[in-house]
């Protein structure tokens, strides 16, 4: 009898357990699941501005959106640097002699271009701007006739020409103006990461009409990659040539293949050398500079498309802190160059210089 009895007791035991995960299983089967939680913080922010598009990705565990804070601040940055708003503060000081600085941007952008100016020897040169407006590719279009002296505009480029100090800019040759479409993207893709790392974001990459800033990693962990285009005159083209990947850098490309015209049978490009006052001609198809910041790459980018294929690299290889991808043509074909440092960086190649 007292054995039945703990057999009893044995199964009934056996029988509330096998009871009880019948009820949890069921209950954990009904419950409803509540949805994964967006381990990365990923986001995505795009909108228009200097004439181009702008795209933000960037990693925030808080799942902010910065947009209306990035779409504002553009907007205050092209009010100083835009030479397509008439009463922006580059517009009126161009239109003037004098201008007290209104905004930090035009201080810091004339500094910046002021050095680069000096190590380009001239090649950066954001004086330009007159005879980029003749040749046709200013905010007003083309205007080039044939009564249009190249010769008496080259008395007005350089930027010796330009004076200033911490309250003021002026010009020491009257009609001296100033077009900085050569280095504002760049400095805007800085200026937009700068708010964002104040704003606590750590890992982002933000791009403004092709010029980029990565910082720390991507949602994998992993260096942000970025395309070069191939070159080509066919503006619905984007195949890409080869990915770059950037290290906490600046980035920046600049061509000669998409914005250009033909009059009278002749090709004009719309990089004008500041020495000769022409558009350049020269095998150079396209130059990529990696640097510490966006700005620096951007106007030393342009410096190589004014230069061509050979100077472009003595110039890399006489400075410290910037790093070239060149696409050019020879009697072979496309061919690029690649620095040193960013070798390891470069994927995808499809020919290169040694």
């Amino acid at each position: 009898m007292q054995k039945n009895a703990r057999k009893n007791i044995i199964y009934s035991i056996i029988l509330l357990l096998v009871v009880f995960l019948v009820y949890l299983y069921r209950q954990n089967q009904q419950a409803p699941q509540a949805p994964e939680p967006e381990k990365d913080g990923k986001k995505t922010i795009t909108g228009k501005t200097m004439g181009t598009s702008y795209r933000i990705v960037y990693l925030d565990e808080q799942g902010r959106d910065f947009k209306s804070a990035v779409d504002s601040l553009l907007e205050v940055f092209n009010q100083a640097l835009s030479t397509y708003i008439p009463d922006s503060e580059l517009s009126r000081f161009n239109d003037g002699d004098t201008l007290t600085f209104e905004s930090v941007y035009l201080p810091t952008v004339l500094k910046t271009s002021r050095d680069i100016f000096q190590r380009t020897d001239g090649a950066f040169d954001p004086t330009v701007g007159p005879l980029v407006n003749a040749w046709g590719f200013g905010p007003e279009g083309a205007q080039l006739k044939d009564s249009v002296n190249i010769f008496k505009l080259l008395r007005l480029i350089g930027f010796e020409n330009i004076e200033f100090d911490t309250e003021k800019v002026w010009k020491t040759q009257p009609d001296t103006y100033l077009d900085f479409s050569a280095i504002a993207k760049g400095y805007g893709v800085d200026v937009v990461a700068g708010y964002l790392q104040d704003e606590g974001v750590e890992d982002m990459l933000v791009e403004i009409g092709g010029e980029l800033v990565a910082r720390g990693t991507n949602e994998n962990g992993e260096l942000w990659k970025v395309g070069v285009n191939q070159p080509s005159e066919d503006v619905s083209s984007n195949e890409i040539f080869s990915i770059i990947g950037l290290d906490n850098k600046g980035m920046a490309t600049s061509g000669n293949y998409r914005n250009f015209y033909y009059k009278d049978s002749v090709r004009y490009s719309h990089t004008i050398d500041p020495k000769t006052g022409q558009p350049v001609n020269h095998s150079l198809l396209s130059a990529t500079v990696v640097a510490e910041d966006c700005m620096t790459a951007d106007a030393f980018a342009t410096a190589m498309m004014v230069l061509g294929t050979e100077e472009a690299i003595d110039l890399q290889k006489s400075q410290d802190n910037i790093d070239v991808f060149l696409i050019y043509s020879d009697s072979l074909g496309m061919q690029t160059y690649i620095s040193e440092k960013l070798k390891p960086f470069v994927s995808y190649i499809k020919g290169e210089k040694e």
